[in-house]
C-alpha cells in the first residue's frame, strides 16, 4: 500500500454513513446529498453536505498522524532558536472543537472565516461542521496580479489575529481562500497562548515564504510592512529556514531575508 494512503488511513463506509445519519437526524433533514471532495488531505475526510454545509470527518488515525506532524514543527522550532510552540491533540473529538473555536474566534475579531456550526464526536469521529464556501479559489489559482495588489489586504488579515493575540500556525495557500472577492482564512492550527511573539513571528515567516514565488521577495516584504513594524519583521528572518524545510512551501530564503533586513533599516 502506498504509504502516504497508510498515513492518512480511511474510514470504513459503515461509520462515514453513521456520521451523515447523525446530520440528517441533527438537523432534521430527510435525506441529504454527500459529495466527498478530492483532497490530498492527511487530517480530516473532507465531503460537502447538500452543497450547504463543509464537514470534516476525523479519525483516531488522523489525529495519530496530527500528533507526529505537530513534534515535528516543534522539533522545527527547536533548530529556529526557540522552545516548541504547537499544541497538539490526543483525540478527533479535541481536534475538531479546536478548530470550531477557533474560527469562531477569527470572525468575532473580524476576519473572514467560513462560520462555525458544529463540532461534535460519533462513534469515535470527530465530526466538524462548517459553512459550505461555494464558487471559492485558493490563492494558488488566484492571478498574481491580483495577489500583488491585494497582498497588503492579507497582511492586514493576519494582523488582526496577532492583535488579539491570535496566530494561524499553518498558513499556506490552501488556506487562503477567495470567495465572492474577499480572501477568507481557513485550517487554523493550535499554538501556546503565551509565546504571542514568537507565533507572530512564525505567521509572518510562513506568509511571506507564500507570497515570494508569486510577487517576489520585495514586494512581499513591502506588503507585510503596511501591517507589521522593523522588529517584527526582523524576528520573521529567525523562522525562514524552518518554514524551508516544509514541503507545502518553496521560495527563495536567502533574497527575502535580505529584504526583511533592508525594509527594517529603512523602517527603524
Amino acid at each position: 500500500m502506498d504509504i502516504r494512503r497508510l498515513a492518512r488511513g480511511s474510514v470504513e463506509w459503515s461509520r462515514i454513513e453513521r456520521v451523515v445519519r447523525t446530520l440528517a437526524d441533527r438537523y432534521d433533514r430527510e435525506c441529504v446529498r454527500v459529495e466527498f471532495l478530492e483532497a490530498d488531505n492527511w487530517l480530516s475526510t473532507p465531503c460537502v453536505i447538500d452543497d450547504e454545509w463543509f464537514v470534516k470527518i476525523v479519525s483516531r488515525q488522523n489525529a495519530l498522524v496530527h500528533a507526529v506532524l505537530t513534534t515535528g514543527r516543534n522539533v522545527g522550532a527547536f533548530s529556529s532558536g526557540t522552545e516548541g510552540f504547537f499544541d497538539r491533540f490526543d483525540t478527533p473529538r479535541e481536534m475538531v472543537e479546536h478548530e470550531h473555536a477557533a474560527t469562531e474566534r477569527m470572525r468575532e475579531i473580524g476576519v473572514n472565516a467560513p462560520r462555525p456550526i458544529d463540532a461534535f464526536e460519533v462513534n469515535g469521529l470527530g465530526v466538524l461542521v462548517l459553512e459550505f464556501l461555494p464558487e471559492f479559489e485558493s490563492l494558488d489559482d488566484v492571478s498574481d496580479d491580483l495577489v500583488t495588489e491585494r497582498a497588503p489586504e492579507l497582511f492586514d488579515m493576519l494582523a488582526a489575529l496577532h492583535d488579539h493575540g491570535l496566530a494561524h500556525g499553518d498558513l499556506r495557500a490552501e488556506n487562503i481562500l477567495l470567495c465572492d472577492d474577499e480572501f477568507y482564512f481557513i485550517d487554523a492550527t493550535s499554538v501556546h497562548d503565551d509565546r504571542v511573539a514568537e507565533t507572530t513571528a512564525y505567521d509572518l515567516a510562513c506568509a511571506l515564504a507564500v507570497l515570494e514565488p508569486r510577487i517576489g521577495p520585495r514586494d512581499a516584504v513591502k506588503a507585510a510592512a503596511t501591517a507589521y513594524g522593523p522588529e517584527t519583521l526582523l524576528s520573521a528572518r529567525e523562522f525562514l529556514d524552518f518554514v524551508r524545510l516544509r514541503p507545502d512551501h518553496e521560495f527563495d530564503s536567502t533574497t527575502l531575508r535580505s529584504e526583511l533586513e533592508k525594509a527594517a533599516d529603512l523602517g527603524g
